[in-house]
């Protein structure tokens, strides 16, 4: 194990490192943020990079926090992910390469994308 994954296991709980850390997916309707109104700011578990606002979240009924946007498009980075049997696009974390959750194009208005997020990747910090 390397150093870096020592200390992500100290910082971490098992189930944030097992989807942060190993590109896991918590269950639908457990997440912490799934269906939370507060306003605020959404960070990365990780590293601590704002990532999305309150104010582009909605619900999508997917049973996961839902953005149509992030806050600044470069926090977010994409790759390909062809695991279970479909081809997804993998939304992570820029600045430390968490992984976030998924994106979709059955989004509103006005970008027409779903940024589907694992509550375990994200921390709010409420609007003052």
């Amino acid at each position: 194990m390397s150093d870096q994954d020592t200390q992500w296991k100290e910082k971490l709980t098992l189930d944030e490192y097992r989807i942060c850390r190993e590109k896991g997916t918590e269950p639908a309707f457990s997440g912490c943020y799934w269906d939370t109104k507060t306003a605020g700011t959404y960070f990365c578990k990780c590293c601590g990079e704002a990532l999305f606002d309150s104010s582009a979240k909605y619900d999508s009924g997917s049973g996961w926090p839902s953005f149509y946007q992030p806050k600044e498009k470069e926090v977010i980075l994409e790759a390909v992910d062809s695991t279970c049997g479909m081809i997804r696009t993998e939304v992570m974390c820029r600045h430390c390469g968490s992984h976030l959750g998924h994106l979709f194009p059955d989004g509103p208005q006005p970008t027409g994308m779903r940024y589907c997020i694992n509550s375990a990747s994200l921390s709010l910090k409420p609007s003052k």
